[in-house]
C-alpha cells in the first residue's frame, strides 16, 4: 500500500509530501482546487500516459516517487520475472522531462513503461467518475465475475489451446490459399519443371561449354603454338633436346675426374626427360585439336539455350535453375498432396476444437456459480445501500464461435422496482444507481483480490445523506481488512467516516497558483466537516454536527 508520495513540479503542484496509511481515509477540497491534478499525478506514477504538459509552467522537469509497502501483497514473484530487486518496500519514480521523454525506476532501477504500469495494476485500483461507464461494457462484466470466479488457472489452460486452435485455423487459410493459386499455377508449374528438366543441366556446364567454345574458335591458333613449341625444342638442325643429351654425356666422361660433374650430368639428364615428356604431350595435344563447324555450333547453341533459361527465370547460374527446378517440384508435389494435408489438419483442429469445447464448459460451469453467488451478495449490498426493491441477476449467452475469453457472453440485469423487469444495467439504472453498482461491486472484487490500494473518485455522486453514509461505511469496512482505501469526496457523511482526513487546497503565491495536500488535524478537521455542510458561514450548528458525525465514525 501506499506509504508515502512526493510530488514536484506536476501541474499547478510544485512540492508536495504527503504520508498515508492503511485502512480508509479521505480526501476534500472545493471544486477546481486540484484534487484531480493530484490523481493525475498518481496515474502517471504508476504508468499512465505523460507529457510535456504535465510540467509545471516554467520547470524542466516534473518528478513523481512513491512509497510502497509491499510485503502482504505476494508480489515477489512479479519483481523476479522482471528481473528486479524484491523488497518488502517498493520505490516507484516517475520523471517527465520538458521534452516530453519520459523514465521510470522501480527501486532506483531503470523499467520501461509498459512494466511500470503492469506494477501500478497490482499496486493500486483507481476508480475514476468515468469508470461507472465500464458497468456497460460485456467485457468488463465478464472479467468482473472471472476475478471473483477464482478461475485464472482454468483460463490460462484454456488461452493456450486457444492461441493453439487459432493458430492452427490460420496455418489451415494459408495452406488452402496456398493450395488453391498453386491449382491455378499448377500447368504453369508443369511446363516451366518440364523445360528444366528437358534442359538436362549440369552444375558447372556454362564453364565447361565456355572454355570448350573458346578452343575451338581457336583450333589453328592453339594447334600452331603447340607444334611451334615442339619445333623450338626439336626441331631439326637446332634441337635442343639434342644439345642437352651430348652435354650431359660430355659430363658423364669427366665424372671420375671432377666429382661435381656427376651431378650436372644428373640434372641435365633430368631436364632433358622433362623436356621430351612436355614435348610428347604438345605434340599429342596438337594432334587432339581439331576445328570442328557442327560441334563449335552445337555448344554455341547450348549456351545460347542456358543463357536463355538464366535470362528467364532470373538466375546467375546453373545452380540457381537446378534449385529452381527442385522448387517447381517440390510445390507440384504439394499439390499432390494438398488435400492429404488439409484433411490431416482439420482432423488435429477438429479434435483441439473438443478439447477447447471441454475447458470452455468447465469455465462457463464455474462461472455460473459464481453468477449465483454474485446475484445473492450484490442484491444484499444494494439492499444495504438503499434499493429494497433492488433485483440483480447475471445472465448468460453463448458466442458464436470461441473467443480469447471462452464461449460466454455475460450482461448484468438490473432493476430497481420490484414490478419491473431485470433490464441491461447500462440501459435502467440512474447515474446515483450506477455508483452504488459499482461500489458494491469494487467491495466484492476487493474482497476476492490482494490489491493492496483503492482510491475512488468522487464515487458518491448523485446520493447524499443515508445513502452517503452507507456508502462510507462500505468503504471504511473494505479498508479494515489489511487494505488502504483512500475516497475522494464533497459529502460530509463520508468524510467524516475515514480514519484520516486530507484537504486539497489552492492558493495565489508570488510564484503563480499553487495546490497544496494536508493532512487535517483534529480540529481542522471539525472545521473542514463543518464547512463542507454550512458553505462559506461557519455556524454553530455545521460545528456539533460535524462533531457529531466524528462521534459516530
Amino acid at each position: 500500500m501506499l506509504k508515502h508520495i512526493s510530488i514536484r513540479n506536476f501541474a499547478l503542484i510544485e512540492r508536495v509530501e504527503v504520508d498515508f496509511s492503511a485502512g480508509f481515509s479521505v480526501i476534500t477540497g472545493e471544486t477546481g482546487h486540484g484534487k484531480s491534478v493530484f490523481l493525475g499525478a498518481i496515474s502517471v506514477l504508476l504508468g499512465q500516459r505523460s507529457d510535456a504538459k504535465s510540467i509545471r509552467e516554467g520547470a524542466d522537469r516534473c518528478v513523481i516517487e512513491g512509497r510502497f509497502d509491499i510485503s502482504d501483497f505476494a508480489l515477489q514473484g512479479w519483481f523476479e520475472e522482471n528481473d528486479l530487486d524484491y523488497d518488502n518496500e517498493c520505490i516507484v519514480r516517475r520523471e517527465v522531462a520538458a521534452t516530453g521523454r519520459s523514465r521510470a525506476f522501480v527501486n532506483d532501477t531503470p523499467v520501461s513503461v509498459a512494466q511500470l504500469k503492469e506494477l501500478g495494476t497490482r499496486l493500486m485500483d483507481i476508480h475514476s467518475q468515468h469508470q461507472n461507464l465500464l458497468l456497460g461494457d460485456a467485457g468488463y462484466q465478464l472479467r468482473v465475475l472471472d476475478t471473483l470466479s477464482g478461475n485464472k488457472s482454468l483460463l490460462d489452460s484454456y488461452r493456450l489451446q486457444y492461441d493453439a486452435y487459432r493458430s492452427m485455423n490460420g496455418e489451415l487459410k494459408k495452406l488452402k490459399e496456398t493450395l488453391e493459386k498453386s491449382r491455378r499455377d499448377e500447368e504453369w508449374l508443369r511446363f516451366q519443371l518440364d523445360e528444366l528438366n528437358a534442359a538436362a543441366l549440369k552444375d558447372g556446364e556454362v564453364e565447361e561449354l565456355e572454355q570448350e567454345v573458346s578452343e575451338l574458335s581457336h583450333a589453328e591458333e592453339i594447334q600452331g603454338a603447340l607444334y611451334g613449341a615442339c619445333t623450338s625444342i626439336d626441331g631439326d638442325g637446332n634441337s635442343l633436346l639434342q644439345a642437352l643429351r651430348e652435354g650431359a654425356n660430355a659430363l658423364a666422361r669427366i665424372s671420375s675426374h671432377y666429382s661435381a660433374a656427376e651431378e650436372l650430368s644428373g640434372r641435365l639428364e633430368n631436364c632433358y626427360i622433362e623436356l621430351k615428356d612436355c614435348c610428347s604431350e604438345m605434340e599429342q595435344r596438337a594432334g587432339r585439336v581439331q576445328y570442328s563447324p557442327d560441334r563449335l555450333e552445337f555448344v554455341e547453341r547450348r549456351l545460347a539455350m542456358i543463357y536463355d533459361l538464366q535470362k528467364k527465370h532470373r538466375a546467375e547460374s546453373v545452380g540457381e535453375l537446378l534449385a529452381l527446378a527442385a522448387s517447381f517440384a517440390e510445390r507440384l508435389d504439394r499439390i499432390e498432396c494438398g488435400d492429404d494435408d488439409i484433411r490431416s489438419l482439420q482432423r488435429r483442429i477438429d479434435e483441439l476444437g473438443k478439447e477447447l469445447a471441454n475447458v470452455a464448459g468447465e469455465i462457463t460451469g464455474v462461472r455460473k456459480e459464481s453468477a449465483q453467488k454474485l446475484q445473492t451478495e450484490m442484491v444484499a449490498a444494494l439492499v444495504n445501500l438503499g434499493m429494497p426493491m433492488i433485483r440483480f441477476e447475471v445472465d448468460f449467452a453463448a458466442t458464436e464461435g470461441f473467443t480469447p475469453q471462452g464461449c460466454d457472453v455475460v450482461t448484468f440485469l438490473f432493476s430497481a422496482n420490484s414490478s419491473s423487469a431485470p433490464q441491461p444495467l447500462c440501459d435502467v439504472a440512474s447515474g446515483g444507481e450506477m455508483a452504488r453498482v459499482m461500489l458494491a461491486l469494487k467491495s466484492l472484487v476487493a474482497s476476492s483480490t490482494n490489491q493492496p490500494t483503492l482510491i475512488f473518485d468522487e464515487v458518491d455522486t448523485g446520493v447524499s445523506g443515508v445513502l452517503a453514509e452507507r456508502m462510507g461505511r462500505m468503504m471504511q469496512q473494505m479498508g479494515r481488512t489489511n487494505r488502504q482505501v483512500l475516497s475522494i469526496t464533497h459529502l460530509p457523511q463520508v468524510a467524516a467516516l475515514g480514519l484520516r482526513h486530507y484537504k486539497v487546497h489552492k492558493e495565489e503565491t508570488a510564484k503563480g497558483t499553487v495546490t497544496d495536500i494536508v493532512e487535517l488535524e483534529q480540529l481542522e478537521r471539525v472545521r473542514e466537516i463543518a464547512q463542507m455542510m454550512s458553505g462559506e458561514v461557519l455556524t454553530d450548528a455545521a460545528i456539533s454536527a460535524a462533531n457529531l458525525l466524528l462521534s459516530q465514525s
